[in-house]
């Protein structure tokens, strides 16, 4: 037995350094792993379903309700620990028993250290209906919007449990293509992901970038960030956020990158002045992120909408039949940029073969003074994703997102520089990146496959969502490379055909959504 063991483990030692020479693709993918969700060793399933050649659609149920989680009260949340005492004072002399929960986490790359703030609860309860009541109570105690919470969604440990949806796309055997598609097919107006599906006949789809939904924000249904259609500019970029790139056509790769973009008009007067916008309300910058004197910032400022009494938007036909009323100059433009029309107020029709300028505020004055009816004008737009500007020739696709997740197979969450924590806010970051929500993610493999990713929330006993931190490492274990956050919350959906196969979160079920990424067959 003795003369064995040298002969062993001479094998093993072979074996070992065979296994280390293999390329990276023959060994174990990382999409073969469990999901990092919850403690190692919980029970996951997974069924597949190969769509077409090369696209393949899987379900992944992941965890158990955990008996340790249960439904509570949130009073409030202070960036002070001497606050939140207070409130919880407060509370207790009201006949109720309060708890003061640290939330530690910050955002990754915020420059602050410490506590991110402290959150003031009250209330435990096996169904949401106590936690209802106990909200109902404290409302007529005068605290002010108490919001009744599901502690397996606060960010903290748990079991899940987790149904995550994934399309995994291989654009060297995929023989349709992959396409950005506006709700309702123009700018204004949204509709539901499964009746976009049905429209265009496709073989999957999920919801894309974020939108403005109430008119205080701006145009109901324009996209909150850049939109691309086949090389089109829909939508102006939040400059510096990290977006997903479509390919021109089959056969070639999607990228994550950072986009950003300038638009000029120049007058055949010798005149140039920088255009603030597309194909949106003047005035209503939802996200931030622009330039030319936007208030209070022109850094991106998420789910905020930033204002500029003084702007020059571009209409162009996507927006539809005609432009935004109100106060104001317009010109139109025809085919070639010579002024036709100018028009002493805002709305009007839109060429199907031109566009129109139009101006607020000293915008307005630039265009009373260089764009008169009979003159040239130049609408010269740059986009530049990664520092490079994309081709001004070509299909290109983009999808508007943030923040970034990953970059070079590592957790890169970039939600400060993104706008996704707004500094003397801290809640924010806390509901939006520490919390579990509803997530659609995107990602590209080494090898150059896209990953569409659904993650189901805000369903207790169902799924509870995914935090930034655990969105950027269920992309990771599912094989990417660089991923992105795209909307999510109760737009999160994703069809295979025009059936839906996620469970929306908004109580009334499927929420109409500005733009979708579609496979077309």
């Amino acid at each position: 037995m003795k003369a064995k063991k040298p002969v062993l483990i001479a094998v093993l030692a072979l074996l070992l350094a065979l296994a280390l020479t293999l390329p990276a693709s023959a060994r174990e993918a990382p999409h073969s792993e469990e999901l990092p969700l919850g403690k190692p060793g919980l029970s996951e399933t997974r069924q597949s379903q190969r769509l077409a050649s090369g696209v393949e659609y899987t379900r992944i149920e992941r965890g158990e309700n955990s008996g340790k989680d249960f439904y509570t009260v949130d009073v409030s949340f202070e960036s002070e620990r001497r606050d939140a005492a207070q409130t919880a004072r407060k509370l207790r002399s009201d006949g109720y028993e309060p708890r003061v929960e640290t939330v530690s986490e910050r955002a990754p790359d915020d420059p602050e250290r410490g506590p991110l703030g402290y959150l003031v609860q009250t209330g435990s309860f096996e169904r949401q209906a106590g936690a209802n009541a106990l909200a109902q109570r404290l409302e007529a105690d005068g605290y002010s919007e108490p919001s009744v919470v599901y502690t397996g969604e606060d960010g903290a440990k748990t079991t899940g449990p987790w149904v995550v949806h994934a399309l995994e796309i291989d654009p060297h055997r995929y023989g349709g293509e992959l396409e950005p598609e506006l709700a309702t097919g123009v700018v204004p107006g949204r509709e539901r992901l499964s009746s976009i599906a049905e429209r265009e006949d496709s073989l999957a789809a999920v919801n894309g970038g974020y939108f403005v939904i109430e008119d205080q924000d701006g145009t109901t249904g324009d996209l909150a960030g850049i939109s691309m259609l086949n090389g089109e500019l829909a939508s102006e970029a939040v400059d510096g956020r990290t977006n997903l790139l479509l390919p021109e056509g089959s056969g070639e790769e999607a990228e994550i990158a950072s986009v950003s973009d300038a638009i000029t008009a120049h007058s055949s007067d010798g005149a140039s002045r920088e255009v603030d916008g597309k194909n949106r309300e003047p005035g209503l910058i939802r996200n931030c992120g622009g330039a030319g004197g936007d208030e209070p910032t022109e850094r991106p400022k998420h789910d905020f909408t930033c204002t500029d009494g003084s702007e020059l938007i571009h209409f162009t036909p996507l927006f539809g039949k005609s432009t935004e009323p109100g106060e104001g100059v317009e010109v139109v433009l025809d085919d070639s940029g010579r002024v036709v029309t100018l028009r002493n107020e805002r709305g009007g029709p839109i060429p199907e073969d031109g566009s129109v300028l139009s101006g607020t505020g000293e915008a307005a004055d630039w265009l009373r003074a260089h764009a008169k009816v009979g003159s040239q004008l130049r609408i010269e737009e740059e986009v530049l994703a990664g520092g490079a500007p994309l081709p001004e020739e070509g299909d290109t696709g983009v999808v508007g997102g943030g923040p970034r997740l990953l970059r070079n197979g590592q957790v890169e969450i970039l939600a400060y520089e993104e706008g996704f924590h707004r500094p003397g806010e801290p809640e924010f970051y806390y509901r939006f990146g520490v919390r579990r929500n509803p997530r659609t993610l995107a990602g590209v493999t080494p090898e150059g496959n896209l990953l569409l990713v659904a993650v189901d929330g805000r369903k207790p006993g169902y799924s509870v969502g995914a935090s930034f931190a655990e969105s950027a490492q269920i992309m990771r274990a599912l094989g990417a490379e660089e991923a992105v956050n795209l909307d999510g919350g109760g737009s999160t959906s994703m069809t295979l055909g025009d059936d839906l196969v996620n469970r929306p979160s908004d109580p009334t079920g499927e929420r109409p959504v500005g733009d979708a990424i579609l496979l077309t067959r």
